[in-house]
């Protein structure tokens, strides 16, 4: 029987239904740091995992190593150059999260606009004495810009959602997309830096790449309206986390939600000391149906792409095909 390691704790159920097919060594415990990750993976064929670094010295360490599947939809937590090197397929779980992950973008543009973070935490501190016609004065999302930055599939699902707020949408991307996509969202394709100019709410839904890097910094945060807010949703990484606190503080824009960040689990420690910022813990695909989803998908290509089960050597969402078929080297 073909050995895995299951690096983090998930559904047991879907345990259950790894072990049809598999032996299997699951992690039940905290993240496993990277020389036990090292040694648990050296001898298995296959592995399941959420985020975990997998790199080329951890590959090298696992010679009988064929797929590596990721419960997520990002994987920059591969080092893909070292799975094609190695013919070690890579896989992820798109699609199954885009509507989950669209809700909480917006419920967390919202609560960044409208102040709802901070002004709870000024009434669980006792503050409340009286109304003021001037307590936590936000800003409105009905009738206003968003400017969306990465069209893909959550990008637009996001976009869906403004037409019931009466909002003008305004997107970059990579390429351009599809003349019927723009009409069907109402979207108008713009540079980033018009996009940053004009957006009253700007999220971001790209993912983590080398070019993507710090895509928000210091200078892009200037070009923003001082009565802006921004959202990220994407990864950490893609926002310069130090040059936000710094705009934050110096009311460069108005506010900021956060459900990633550089470095997660660990944070700038500076986001803690302004108020005008949201902060949630990467939970923006975190409904149980969702996460489920991920987890039944992720276990579908780890089953598939090591020949078992009814899609035996057709995994769903292969990361690499290329190395589909090819003797591990």
């Amino acid at each position: 029987m073909q050995k895995i390691l299951v690096a983090r704790p998930i559904f047991p159920d879907v345990i259950e239904r790894l072990k049809q097919y598999f032996d299997v060594d699951w992690n039940q415990g905290d993240v496993l740091p990277a020389d036990e990750l090292t040694r648990r993976i050296a001898d298995k064929d296959g592995a399941l995992t959420a985020g975990d670094p997998i790199g080329a010295a951890v590959l090298a360490a696992a010679p009988r190593l064929r797929v590596v599947s990721n419960m997520a939809v990002g994987y920059n937590n591969f080092d893909m150059a070292a799975f094609n090197a190695s013919n070690v397929l890579g896989t992820n779980t798109p699609d199954v999260l885009n509507e989950s992950t669209a809700d909480f973008g917006w419920a967390l543009m919202m609560a960044a606009a409208r102040r709802i973070a901070e002004s709870e935490h000024w009434l669980r501190a006792g503050q409340w004495q009286k109304w003021t016609y001037d307590g936590f004065l936000g800003s409105d999302l009905h009738g206003s810009t968003l400017g969306v930055i990465g069209m893909g599939r959550i990008g637009q699902a996001l976009a869906r959602r403004a037409k019931g707020f009466n909002m003008q949408v305004i997107y970059h991307n990579r390429s351009r997309v599809a003349p019927e996509i723009e009409a069907d969202l109402n979207a108008q394709y713009v540079s980033k830096q018009d996009l940053l100019r004009r957006a009253d709410h700007v999220v971001l839904v790209l993912p983590y790449t080398k070019e993507n890097h710090h895509t928000i910094g210091a200078a892009e945060l200037a070009m923003m309206k001082p009565t802006a807010t921004l959202t990220n949703i994407a990864r950490g990484g893609i926002v310069d986390d130090a040059a936000l606190v710094e705009a934050l503080r110096s009311k460069t824009i108005a506010a900021a939600g956060l459900d990633v960040f550089e470095g997660e689990p660990d944070l700038n420690p500076d986001l803690l000391s302004v108020p005008n910022i949201v902060l949630t813990p990467h939970i923006a695909s975190a409904t149980e149906a969702t996460r489920r989803a991920m987890a039944n998908l992720a276990a579908d290509n780890l089953i598939a792409a090591l020949g078992e089960g009814p899609r035996a050597g057709q995994p769903p969402n292969p990361i690499n095909p290329e190395v589909i078929g090819k003797a591990r080297s």
